[in-house]
């Protein structure tokens, strides 16, 4: 009875890690993993497994073949994003089983109005660039970082204090993310050095990698006495690349910016275009770089131009954690009396990212 009784536990328990246990893969090297596929992005993906206490993370390059049974937001090449399955067919392409409004948008009025609307497709796994869960519900979606990095020099007992931080929810046509960045530098003798920066944005995605963008951006920095400068941002934009190895955006829009100083000059406000550009370069290794670039040409000041740079250059050294190199930079060639037309800031840190 006991022998019985100990089958019957063994054999529950084995079911019950099997259904938790849905996806597999078939790497290149012939090896072969069972888990649960919790994402894929910027190249790598993401398995958590059961014979192991942290998840997997592996090249996409190297998956020969994948199979699950689970829904996935699946992003292609050529921007299309499908709403379903996938699974390696017998050429070694994906089938992905779908059903979304944007596979809709391709089907003629006949097939449109027909109740069947579950469409099937085949692609190359190499043009598969993200892959998000969509079966684990709001904390799936969510990504964020923080960095943080701290100096202290005895001479003019000089002490400098970084933060940056992000936050990010992707769902299935949009995505939103927000973002701060805090130096605070003190020296003996020296008037504080405060710099804030940060925004939130939102992105609408449309079809052939076009999408729809909104900015709220602000900065406050005592080196260009600035007390806040507000910065409301549309745009549209388009992924000119975008690949498991690198994306490039340009977008174009316009911006109504609003700023308050801190001494005593008067508040303005302006109207400008907005040119930008972003390049993102994820599979050099365990290096990441990120840059993006931002034009301001005014419309209501005479001959005023801004521009905002961006730098960083990541290094992932640990699961989940990594050291950041970083710069920002400002220039406003009409800035406010007594305050330099150029501004930068270089921050090395250490983060760790959800």
């Amino acid at each position: 009875m006991r022998k019985i009784l100990a089958l019957i536990v063994f054999m529950s328990v084995g079911i019950i890690a099997a259904k938790g246990q849905t996806d597999s893969l078939i790497l290149k090297n012939k090896n072969f993993i069972v888990g649960e596929i919790k994402s894929m992005d910027k190249g790598v993906l993401t398995i958590e497994t059961d014979y192991s206490d942290e998840d997997f993370k592996i090249t996409w390059i190297e998956i020969a073949e994948i199979y699950s049974k689970e829904n996935y937001l699946i992003t292609t090449t050529d921007g299309t994003r499908y709403n379903g399955k996938l699974n390696t067919s017998d050429d070694r392409r994906v089938r992905i089983d779908y059903f979304n409004p944007e596979g809709l948008l391709r089907l003629s009025k006949e097939e449109k109005r027909t109740k069947d609307t579950d469409r099937i497709v085949f692609i190359d796994i190499g043009d598969i660039v993200d892959l998000n869960s969509l079966d684990e519900g709001f904390w799936s979606r969510l990504s964020a970082n923080i960095d943080f990095g701290w100096s202290l020099t005895k001479a003019n007992n000089l002490q400098q204090v970084n933060l940056r931080s992000g936050l990010g929810y992707l769902a299935d046509r949009w995505k939103a993310n927000a973002n701060i960045n805090i130096l605070n530098s003190t020296q003996d003798e020296v008037d504080d050095v405060q710099r804030t920066d940060g925004g939130i944005s939102f992105k609408y995605f449309l079809q052939n990698d076009w999408f729809l963008g909104y900015n709220f951006t602000f900065l406050s920095n005592t080196e260009q006495l600035l007390d806040l400068r507000a910065g409301n941002k549309i745009s549209m934009g388009k992924y000119i690349v975008r690949t498991n190895r690198t994306y490039f955006t340009v977008q174009l829009g316009a911006n109504f910016n609003s700023e308050s100083f801190l001494d005593d000059t008067p508040n303005r406000s302006s109207g400008e275009g907005f040119l930008g550009a972003e390049l993102n370069l994820y599979d050099i290794g365990d290096l990441n770089l990120l840059t993006q670039i931002a034009a301001y040409p005014s419309f209501t000041e005479r001959r005023r131009f801004r521009t905002d740079y961006t730098l960083d250059v990541k290094y992932d050294f640990l699961e989940d954690f990594y050291v950041k190199l970083g710069t920002t930079l400002n220039f406003d060639n009409q800035p406010v009396e007594n305050a330099p037309s150029l501004d930068y800031i270089i921050q090395t840190t250490v983060g760790w990212e959800l």
